[in-house]
């Protein structure tokens, strides 16, 4: 599939994959995307509901790494204690991952050297990236995860619908809500109607709420029970 570097409307990068039309983040903002997604409505929301002693995060769709590196900035702004699992099927190339502006754009070069460890560090093997931050990153589809009970907060960050409509259906959120522990909520940038039916359909509770730059609405889905 052809692939190419583009910028979005943030001045952050993101990759293109020409065949589908399709991005790994939002044309509108990569960054802000993350941010408003991921951090605010899903980091700090948890933060702020339930105060965690240790959050363990899964990541559906490690990517670029774009949002774990954003959670290690977090992590160390507020000394928040955090075990993060990035699953991926098809890891991004070294060769795309130079291009990327993250560390520009984030204002991070102390960080610089993180972001590459990120990337370089080996495949199912736990690296601890400071002394708060451990990131475990898992090659594997994600019809494979069969994690119970493990995390806290869940990133969405599948491609869309659109272009891969078996990573939302009831199964895969079945997945979801088994491998949050009691409390846990999943985030997404994704609002379509039959998403969020699927969600409820096994048993989360679902909240519309505003999406990131361009984008109206968002889900948020707590494991109540």
């Amino acid at each position: 599939m052809k692939r190419k570097i583009i910028t979005t409307k943030d001045g952050s990068t993101t990759i293109h994959l020409e065949d589908w039309n399709e991005q790994y983040h939002s044309t509108h903002g990569a960054i802000q995307e993350a941010q408003h997604v991921f951090i605010k409505t899903g980091l700090h929301h948890l933060q702020k509901m339930f105060n965690p002693v240790q959050i363990h995060i899964l990541e559906i769709g490690f990517g670029t790494g774009l949002n774990a590196f954003i959670t290690f900035l977090e992590a160390q702004k507020h000394q928040v204690d955090i075990n993060y699992h990035g699953v991926e099927a098809y890891p991004v190339a070294s060769a795309e991952i130079t291009q990327l502006n993250y560390i520009h754009q984030l204002k991070a070069e102390n960080d610089r050297a993180t972001f590459t460890k990120m990337h370089a560090c080996d495949w199912e093997t736990e690296t601890a990236l400071s002394e708060n931050f451990k990131l475990t990153k898992r090659q594997q589809f994600f019809d494979e995860i069969n994690d119970q009970a493990k995390f806290n907060l869940i990133y969405f960050d599948a491609f869309g619908a659109r272009v891969q409509p078996e990573l939302w259906t009831v199964e895969i959120f079945q997945k979801m809500y088994e491998a949050l522990k009691k409390n846990g909520v999943l985030v997404t940038y994704a609002a379509k109607g039959s998403v969020r039916r699927a969600m409820q359909e096994v048993g989360f509770t679902v909240e519309r709420l505003p999406g990131p730059p361009g984008k109206r609405e968002m889900l948020r889905a707590t494991k109540i029970n």
